[in-house]
């Protein structure tokens, strides 16, 4: 069935809102899904040339005639959600959220930002977590959007929805938060995790389809990953932004600051271990590397790849053992992997 899957193959800052965007765009997806919580920011360029971040909608909200799904494994900040509809310009008739999907309230907000897990674990302490919890503790205290009365005009049944477009062969695209390093259940460095499974499996099941459904995974990976500041968890190789920006011969400072929480993010050298893992559990049909513009600034003027960019894109595959097939040469570029180097699309 016609659906896919955008997953992260290291600790979250992938570039998956762009990738979400150009698949959805380039597919002519439907029916554009976001799971999770407002745990995660994911950045896609406007028409007009703006960065913008979405933390509740995908980002093919953006695209017209896209239908956008919140499933029963959303969760939600009203007063967000409706800010970021304003900012995308969604009409509600082009909204759908599941009646199952959890709300997260001021509660849930309070219990984390009087919790240590900022210090501990480097959370966001936007409350999913907490929302989470609530959930699976079945005490009757959670919300869910269909007692809310800011979300339910938005709220009908989403899987029979989607599932009448798979009908039509139409595309769905499923758009994962964080990265596979993350996870809750997979994660190597866990309890440096998020609160939820972010793997390929994990995001269909939250977004209420079958593994029977998806013939397309797409795992996002970076030159250069990160993790947010603070005790966040193990990262080998960490370097400075320093560094970073000297050995790409950028003229202005490279340095990224986390869309949630606007702290400097940590950053290391490559590492095709954690990699290595994503793909194991993820069984990706494509993928992408992001960044390689942060190896060669030349990159994004050129719309090329260097010889020094070319040398890291040759060993990144090596070390992973798995054809790339995506290339993004700065924040809003990104191109097959087979332009830039001249290969020959394998039939």
């Amino acid at each position: 069935m016609p659906v896919t899957v955008v997953v992260g193959g290291q600790f979250g800052s992938e570039g998956k809102g762009k990738v979400a965007h150009y698949f959805a765009k380039t597919l002519g997806a439907a029916v554009s899904v976001r799971v999770g919580g407002p745990n995660s920011g994911h950045t896609v360029i406007s028409e007009a040339g703006h960065p913008m971040i979405f933390k509740q909608l995908p980002t093919a909200a953006l695209l017209p005639d896209v239908q956008c799904v919140l499933p029963a494994g959303s969760y939600i900040s009203p007063t967000l959600l409706l800010e970021e509809m304003r900012i995308a310009n969604l009409p509600p008739e082009r909204l759908f959220v599941d009646p199952n999907a959890v709300v997260i309230t001021d509660r849930e907000l309070a219990e984390e930002n009087t919790s240590d897990l900022r210090s501990t674990i480097g959370s966001t302490l936007s409350g999913t977590g907490a929302a989470v919890v609530a959930r699976i503790s079945r005490h009757g205290r959670v919300m869910l959007a269909r007692d809310n009365d800011v979300l339910r005009p938005f709220v009908r049944p989403t899987t029979s929805f989607m599932h009448e477009k798979l009908r039509r062969k139409e595309r769905i695209l499923i758009e994962g938060t964080q990265g596979f390093g993350l996870s809750a259940l997979h994660s190597p460095h866990y309890p440096y995790a998020t609160s939820r499974d972010t793997t390929a499996a994990g995001f269909v099941s939250e977004a209420g389809l079958s593994p029977l459904d998806v013939d397309d995974v797409v795992l996002v990976i970076r030159a250069f990953p990160i993790r947010v500041a603070g005790n966040s968890g193990p990262l080998p190789n960490e370097i400075s932004w320093e560094a970073v920006t000297n050995e790409a011969g950028s003229s202005s400072s490279i340095v990224e600051y986390t869309s949630v929480t606007k702290a400097v993010r940590r950053v290391a050298r490559f590492d095709p271990e954690i990699v290595r893992q994503a793909i194991l559990y993820n069984s990706p049909t494509r993928i992408v590397l992001n960044h390689i513009d942060q190896v060669d600034a030349a990159c994004t003027r050129a719309e090329c790849l260097t010889s020094r960019a070319n040398n890291f894109f040759r060993s990144v595959e090596l070390s992973i053992d798995m054809r790339i097939d995506f290339v993004g040469l700065g924040s809003d570029h990104l191109v097959r992997s087979d332009q830039v180097l001249g290969r020959t699309q394998a039939a």
